[in-house]
């Protein structure tokens, strides 16, 4: 059942009929795709008056199951027209009749074309705005359509040196197992009724079909029953109608601790193309997905192998597209941000810095960090848990490991190497471990230049093994409120640990559990388009090594 709001705004509703279930009696993903598909085309044609196709489909981040009995309700409404395209926003929730709970299950948004008959050319209308949401999401995806453009863009700067994503370290264990034995391929007919009122194959049954195969290839590599987790956008390559063969194409392209990423490729074939082997490239998707143990627990996907040229460039296409999906979901991120920082005095002193040197101490012990770029002596990590985002930035050193301490816990000399610090002054001290630092750091985007209150605490090792360690986090304090000059920022979790590997050799480790107010300036590295947490690293590291002949000469 659907109904109409505002233009541009249609509502559906589905109970969840066993026929829509999986052998779970959960609402199959390919089901949720197509309600969706056919929710957000009715809102785009609302808007435009005229016959609309899919374009593409964003990231879907599947947050809860729906079960049989339950009902499904969709919510599409256009954000933004952009003069023949436009953005759709989908929400989903489930809701049981029984116990009358709500559950959000996804966010979702398509861009959809216009397509009137006859050829003819059309120009959308402006989207009325009424509500402060309507106005935020307007102004949101003018910045969600940049990043969808530059997808690709973003994609080949991460591949360019596409092979240093393939550690020579994972050869080492014997138990991968190869991609080939995960290939699945599966051949539909397009009859009338998977086509719209346009003729064409409607785009949520293809999304259907794709997610089979892909939920097939998954399975086979876990030996369990996979689960959609997310989508990793959807792109319409060309239209198929009926009477076209579709042949669907799927294959594990890595896998990451508790989850496994598929690429589906769908190709069109008419009679004629089909004896001569004349394919069409319809749509290509990557879907990731999860297992779960008949406990409940999250199963571990087995290591992959790339066995061929093309399996190796598919499992380093696996890592970048992870470094972006994970990059949009919290640079695009609406979600409120609870502070982090806590009041600073007397007597909380040794409990806040106790709970700095630990919390940093946890972030680094934590299993699941993916490997995310590799340079000369650098190895970059992304660590994604329930909707935090975390990065670690490995860098070998030829410095005895306590001058290096000493020197990366002298905040002061911070802006010699680092280009986001501006400017660095002790506030406060309660001793030589425990200092509190105002730190400067210039605009991102135009914006204000921001500002940070930091407690610094540093340990030495208590034995051999242990690692030095340099922790942050923001403090607040009553003699330095925010200003009208800067944007106040606040630091959630950041630091150092710095391990010996011998006399004059050292790992140093930085981390940081990643706030709204440190995305900004690493947003860009995030998404692909600049190398800046490397070029910093190098930085550090240049900086350790001369200081320390500097140091060692006077």
């Amino acid at each position: 059942m659907s109904t109409g709001c505002e233009s541009g705004e249609v509502q559906m509703c589905h109970t969840v009929y066993p026929l829509h279930s999986n052998h779970l009696g959960e609402l199959s993903a390919g089901q949720l795709l197509t309600w969706i598909d056919t929710t957000a085309c009715l809102a785009a044609e609302r808007h435009a008056g005229v016959a609309c196709v899919t374009a593409s489909v964003d990231d879907i981040q599947i947050e809860e199951t729906a079960r049989v009995g339950q009902q499904i309700c969709i919510k599409a409404r256009v954000n933004r027209a952009f003069n023949t395209s436009m953005e759709v926003g989908i929400k989903v929730a489930v809701a049981d009749p029984l116990t009358n709970v709500q559950k959000h299950v996804c966010t979702a948004f398509s861009t959809y074309v216009a397509k009137p008959t006859g050829g003819k050319k059309v120009t959308l209308k402006p989207v009325r705005l009424q509500s402060p949401w309507d106005h935020l999401e307007y102004s949101l995806s003018a910045e969600r359509r940049r990043i969808r453009l530059y997808h690709e863009d973003a994609f080949n700067n991460l591949m360019e040196d596409g092979l240093t994503f393939y550690d020579l370290d994972w050869e080492e264990d014997h138990n991968k197992i190869s991609t080939d034995s995960t290939q699945v391929e599966s051949i539909e007919l397009v009859l009338p009724p998977h086509a719209n009122h346009q003729g064409n194959a409607f785009g949520g049954q293809i999304m259907a079909w794709m997610e089979t195969v892909a939920n097939i290839s998954a399975s086979r590599l876990c030996k369990a029953h996979a689960t959609l987790k997310s989508v990793d956008m959807f792109k319409f390559r060309g239209p198929a109608t009926v009477g076209d063969r579709l042949v669907f194409r799927a294959i594990v392209n890595n896998t990451f601790q508790k989850s496994v990423e598929v690429g589906v490729r769908v190709e069109a074939y008419t009679c004629g193309e089909w004896t001569a082997g004349k394919a069409r490239h319809i749509n290509s998707a990557f879907l990731i997905y999860q297992a779960v143990s008949s406990k409940g627990e999250l199963i571990q996907f087995p290591r992959v192998k790339a066995t061929r040229k093309d399996s190796v460039r598919r499992f380093c296409g696996a890592i970048a597209r992870r470094k972006i999906r994970v990059a949009r979901k919290y640079i695009l991120s609406n979600k409120p941000e609870k502070p982090v920082s806590h009041p600073w005095d007397k007597g909380n002193q040794s409990y806040l810095s106790y709970n700095n040197i630990a919390a940093l101490t946890v972030l680094a012990a934590k299993s699941g960090w993916e490997l995310s770029s590799t340079a000369q002596n650098i190895k970059t990590f992304t660590h994604d848990e329930n909707d935090v985002l975390s990065i670690k930035v490995e860098m070998q050193v030829t410095v005895h490991p306590r001058p290096a301490y000493l020197l990366l816990s002298d905040l002061g000399l911070r802006p010699n190497w680092d280009t986001h610090y501006l400017s660095c002054e002790v506030i406060d001290a309660t001793g030589e471990d425990d200092k509190i630092f105002h730190i400067t750091c210039p605009p991102v985007k135009q914006n204000k230049s921001r500002d940070f209150i930091v407690l610094m605490s540093r340990r030495s090792p208590y034995k051999n093994g242990d690692p030095y360690v340099i922790a942050m986090r923001s403090v607040t304090l009553a003699s330095h409120p925010p200003t009208a000059e800067y944007l106040r920022g606040e630091v959630q979790c950041a630091g150092f640990l710095i391990y010996s590997q011998g006399k004059d050799s050292c790992r140093v480790c930085y981390l940081n559990q990643l706030t709204s107010g440190i995305i900004p300036y690493i947003e860009e590295n995030l998404t692909g388009w600049s190398n800046s947490i490397e070029e910093t690293a190098f930085g550090c590291i240049t900086f350790l090594e001369t200081a320390q002949v500097y140091t060692t000469l006077l």
